[in-house]
């Protein structure tokens, strides 16, 4: 008898392993505090921790893999992965091409220069900006601010660096990444006040998924409005940003 019951447990085992689901999540692992490589070279990070509280709640295995940020749409698209959490605003252009779930983290952008390098965003006039190629931050200065020139980067890492340099004179991201460069370096300030124009920025940031996987979509939205009523969420939150 403990044989067949034995037998039968461990069979039901296997087929809970076999139809487990497996979430394919996409990202940008050089945007800390959002994603980021750590010694062991392993990616980590708000969206990495928020992504496994997801996956949990789902009962799903989550998989995270490292691509250059302009290529997780056509990555979604192609269906190489099933979703992106990279930091992503919500944008009407990118909502043509893919599905968001709905925000899980609200969102503004600043511009950062060298301490005394800039007086305000009046004064970015004629200069070089770094941003990260493929971002809402590119399409804004492009759109917006026709009089500066948008240096594109594929990571901002680089982008700090050459403003660092002298190369460029000023960086525009995400204002939870900037804080971060704050953090390693006491000669930069903010140029100006955080930019919150609803077109770029307003919607805040959304898990990307192909658009013929609604009920991914679904999952994710659920499995999200689960850990901010249990207080996951805001222990994740408190973990990245509480500072």
């Amino acid at each position: 008898m403990k044989k067949v019951v034995l037998t039968t447990l461990l069979g039901l085992t296997s087929m809970h392993a076999a139809a487990q689901q497996e979430i394919k999540f996409v990202m940008e692992a050089t945007y800390a505090p959002f994603e980021y490589m750590d010694e062991n070279n392993q990616i980590q990070g708000f969206d990495v921790d928020l992504a496994n509280a997801l996956c949990k709640e789902i009962d799903a295995k989550c998989t995270f893999h490292n691509q250059p940020f302009d290529s997780l749409i056509p990555a979604l698209k192609f269906r190489r992965y099933d979703a992106a959490i990279s930091g992503i605003d919500i944008t009407e252009q990118r909502q043509k091409q893919v599905s968001f779930t709905q925000a899980y983290y609200d969102n503004a952008a600043a511009f950062v220069a060298l301490e005394g390098k800039i007086a305000d965003q009046a004064a970015l006039e004629g200069k070089r900006i770094g941003v990260q190629n493929g971002s809402t931050h590119q399409s804004y200065l492009i759109d917006q601010m026709p009089g500066v020139t948008a240096v594109p980067y594929a990571s901002y890492q680089d982008a700090f660096l050459d403003m660092q340099n002298g190369r460029i004179d000023s960086v525009f991201g995400d204002t939870a990444v900037v804080a971060e460069w704050f953090q390693k370096n006491d000669q930069l300030a903010f140029v100006g006040k955080p930019v919150t124009n609803a077109e770029y920025f307003g919607n805040g940031f959304g898990i990307a998924v192909n658009k013929s996987n609604q009920d991914l979509v679904d999952q994710l939205n659920t499995a999200l409005k689960t850990v901010k009523a249990n207080g996951e969420y805001q222990a994740i939150f408190d973990k990245y940003f509480a500072k």
